[in-house]
């Protein structure tokens, strides 16, 4: 191409020019103007998620911001950082969005606090409907003999506070997300969320009930496991953050919950499931996979779940 076809090759077909820009531009100018486009493109997008911008139209939801980035954490190979080990189990189908969030951002939390840590992504790619609790069982069993306590965590509740206790729950079962801070649920005697537990605790429950597929419901059921195991439900105290305690990144206009009830499974959510748990949690693990995500360690378990359609016909979405 000679000289003058790479000076037409700049300008708008006619000679007019292109935008604010002069009829000539030169390689600094377009590398000027891309760099302006590139602030506002930023600037946008942290006004509509922050909710400065325009509100949005009707059935638009507006996207929650992503949590700000924190320090590097040190190694939790540090002797100080004490003798105990949490699984933090993430149960887990089709929300990726939310797990690139969650992954880093709950290592370098749980970093900062000297929490030695194993994420575990519990990742459901069965064809039954989704079931948190069994989920929940598999994670138990498969977490190793290297953790000595759990925490039950769902993948779209991030701790804003850092007073919140993520320690060894020694003394019983430690709900961080109490209904006195979580952004939706207040109810007494609700422990879904974030639950820490020691195994041996999680042992005397049995584990959860795997009868509950779809969404909801078997933390109320699990509830009432803790009683009767004799074990009490702590809360954090002293937290002043409220219900800004947590960021809930999941928004129900992009992601709908199976929250349909099918035949018997209306009158089954209510009751206590007195014999299953982890002693009949039917699985088989089908990969394995250590990941990093924006270099943050956490472990993915693909995991196909049984179901005995005698005993809960409601597991399918027929």
């Amino acid at each position: 191409m000679g000289p003058g076809r790479r000076r037409a090759a700049l300008r708008l077909r006619g000679g007019g020019s292109l935008g604010l820009l002069p009829g000539k531009v030169s390689v600094f100018q377009l590398f000027f103007a891309a760099l302006l486009l590139g602030f506002a493109s930023l600037l946008w997008l942290q006004l509509s998620c922050s909710g400065e911008g325009a509100p949005p139209g009707r059935g638009v939801p507006r996207r929650p911001c992503p949590p700000e980035p924190r320090a590097p954490p040190v190694t939790d190979d540090d002797p100080s950082w004490g003798p105990h080990r949490l699984a933090l189990l993430v149960p887990f189908r089709e929300r990726f969005e939310e797990l690139l969030a969650f992954v880093p951002y709950m290592h370098r939390f749980l970093s900062e606090k000297r929490i030695r840590h194993h994420i575990l992504v519990l990742n459901q790619v069965d064809h039954f409907r989704f079931n948190r609790a069994s989920l929940i069982n598999v994670g138990f069993l498969e977490s190793g003999n290297d953790t000595d306590y759990i925490a039950m965590h769902d993948v779209d509740l991030l701790p804003l506070n850092e007073q919140l206790d993520y320690g060894y729950p020694e003394a019983g079962p430690f709900h961080v997300a109490s209904p006195e801070l979580h952004p939706l649920y207040h109810y007494k005697t609700y422990v879904g969320g974030i639950l820490l537990l020691t195994k041996q605790h999680y042992e005397m429950c049995n584990g959860m009930s795997n009868r509950f597929w779809g969404w909801g419901r078997e933390d109320d059921e699990f509830y009432r496991r803790i009683k009767g195991a004799g074990l009490q439900v702590r809360r954090p105290t002293g937290i002043t953050t409220g219900y800004e305690t947590f960021q809930h990144l999941h928004d129900p206009a992009w992601r709908k919950r199976d929250q349909k009830r099918i035949a018997a499974q209306k009158q089954e959510q209510f009751k206590v499931d007195r014999e299953g748990g982890l002693n009949n949690v039917r699985y088989r693990i089908e990969s394995r996979t250590a990941l990093s995500v924006a270099g943050a360690p956490c472990t993915v378990l693909n995991i196909l779940l049984d179901c005995d359609t005698n005993e809960t016909p409601w597991c399918t979405f027929g």
